[in-house]
Formats: structure tokens, sequence, C-alpha cells
């Protein structure tokens, strides 16, 4: 609880905006402010379709990502406390949505939720995805990374990108 009331506090990087929700409601009003009030919103997240008791599994591709065309999109991931809380943020530089078919090495399905961030120069350099990616800030590779189940995306009602 403390880490989460502290993360809450942490200032943004250059170019995030960010909130701690405590309701729908707030949750709503913030994605509005950013995506726009008369805009139609959609969420998209990470779902299981089939699910075995595998605690962790290898995951292949199962086909080519689709781009999430969207102009702005909002992330709200749920943080810990005694009551529903999530951490919702928006990035004003270049970021990415895909949603990508996974086939886990036990059966399981994945319709997950990757998120690429094209330009990370701002980013703290100790963040932990330049730690687990072997990157630096800045660099010319996009960090991507997936969102968990129970995360949320929200962008103006989406057009997936074909081949």
């Amino acid at each position: 609880m403390e880490e989460t009331l502290r993360d809450c506090g942490v200032k943004p990087i250059n170019g995030e905006i960010k909130l701690c929700a405590t309701s729908l409601e707030s949750m709503v009003e913030f994605v509005r402010s950013i995506l726009g009030l008369g805009v139609n919103l959609s969420v998209i997240s990470t779902t299981h379709p089939t699910m075995t008791t595998a605690l962790t599994q290898n995951y292949t591709v199962l086909e080519v990502p689709k781009e999430v065309l969207a102009p702005k999109m909002v992330s709200c991931h749920p943080v810990p406390y005694p009551y529903a809380v999530f951490f919702c943020h928006y990035f004003g530089t270049e970021t990415k949505v895909f949603q990508v078919s996974l086939g886990g090495n036990s059966g399981d399905n994945v319709e997950a939720v990757a998120v690429c961030h094209m330009d990370t120069s701002d980013w703290d350099s100790d963040h932990i995805l330049f730690q687990l990616l072997g990157v630096k800030p800045g660099t010319s590779s996009p960090v991507c990374h997936f969102l968990p189940a129970n995360h949320l995306v929200w962008v103006p009602s989406p057009t997936i990108a074909t081949e």
C-alpha cells in the first residue's frame, strides 16, 4: 500500500500525464481529458480464452500481430490497495498498440495486448524495462512489452490494421 501511495505521488516523466484513478468515473474522466470528450472509447486488454493450470510456460506468437490504429492511447494498470485503484497514464511521445495471439506450450491461448514505446529518450535510465531488454533510453530500438490480464488500454474506437 505504501508503494502504491509513493508511486502515485511520483513526478511524471517528460511528456507523461498520469492519474491514480480510485473510481470508474475518475478513470473515464481522465481518459476523456486525453482522448477527447466527443470520442467513442474502446477498451482492450489481454484475455485468456483457454487456460491450463500451468503457472509459467513458454508462448509462441501464432500470427502476425495486428496494430491498433489509434492516434492516442491511455494505459491503466491495477495497483495494490485495499480497494480498486488503477495507475493510468498517457505518453505524449509515439506509442503503438498491438493485439497478439499467443499459444502456450501447455495448450493455453492468450489474446495479448502489447505496447511499444517508440521514443524513450526522457525515461529514467534505471527503468526496469531497460534492464530487462539491455537497451539504453533514446536508442533507436522501441521498448515493447505485453500487458497482463486486468490491465486496460483505452483508445478511440479503433481500426485494426491488416496485412
